[in-house]
């Protein structure tokens, strides 16, 4: 199969509005699970939030939005982006304040805030450079997924090189503009989850630490960046030093990761021990 067919393939699938859709249902599922029982009716009320203030409204302004300027789906012109990415952010907001109000579930309140904070940050970035909202929109719903789920959903990174992958051979981002969405995506959301969390006093139960979080983040993100930064100086040009770097940085995605898996599983049985022991 052509490789630029595989890369829109990709792109597609991964277009925020889109890909929030199966990682918000995972979300949605997880924090619907009330003392081992399946609560549907919140889930509906989760998932519903989710999908109208998440996805069907940005997806509207961006079809709405790219029809109007005759211009492609991603609306690749840096310039044309403000007004889809500022209805976004008062789509998201919505969403929060109606998750708020609904007291519908505090982890989704505080994410939905987060989405809006994140999306108007790179709306601000976007009046002087063209960051990647692709590769932002896939690192907040799964940064929110490490902090549920620690190494599992750290697993859900494995789609963040392939993306970026995909807008560099389209030539929709530089490879610095695909990185650099994910990085600040990644570690704005796990910050300002626990800083909007502190501020609002809400109690989200037990969360992956911050410390973690942002070890399973950096697994995720350490080859492409370094490898980028490689392609910049030059050095990624000979295929074996290439290989080579890219091998040395496998095992440091590897050990980052074992080391975050570790931990967690580490802080899991202490907290289990601790239980027992005040129930003595």
């Amino acid at each position: 199969m052509d490789k630029l067919k595989i890369a829109k393939a990709i792109s597609t699938f991964t277009n925020p509005p889109i890909i929030c859709i199966p990682l918000f249902l995972i979300i949605s599922i997880v924090l619907s699970f009330e003392n081992g029982q399946f609560n549907f009716a919140k889930f509906i009320l989760l998932e519903s939030i989710s999908i109208v203030f998440a996805s069907i409204l940005p997806m509207a302004i961006i079809v709405f939005w790219a029809k109007k300027l005759n211009t492609d789906s991603d609306i690749s012109n840096r310039e044309d982006r403000f007004t889809p990415l500022i209805v976004g952010v008062v789509s998201y907001f919505i969403g929060f304040l109606i998750s708020f109000v609904l007291n519908a579930d505090n982890f989704l309140t505080v994410l939905l805030l987060c989405y809006s904070v994140n999306t108007f940050i790179v709306m601000l970035i976007t009046t002087k450079w063209k960051i990647s909202v692709h590769t932002t929109g896939l690192s907040g719903p799964v940064g929110a997924l490490i902090l549920l789920l620690g190494p599992i959903g750290a697993l859900f990174g494995i789609l963040y090189p392939i993306l970026v992958w995909s807008r560099v051979l389209l030539k929709k981002h530089t490879l610095a503009q695909a990185i650099c969405g994910a990085v600040q995506g990644f570690f704005l959301t796990i910050f300002e989850m626990y800083l909007f969390i502190y501020i609002l006093r809400f109690d989200v139960g037990n969360l992956v630490s911050l410390y973690l979080a942002s070890l399973f983040v950096l697994a995720i993100i350490a080859t492409p960046v370094l490898l980028g930064f490689l392609s910049y100086i030059h050095l990624g040009k000979s295929k074996i030093v290439f290989y080579l770097f890219e091998i040395i940085f496998l095992v440091m995605f590897l050990t980052f990761f074992a080391f975050g898996c570790d931990h967690h599983l580490y802080s899991g049985f202490n907290h289990i021990n601790s239980d027992k022991l005040l129930c003595r």
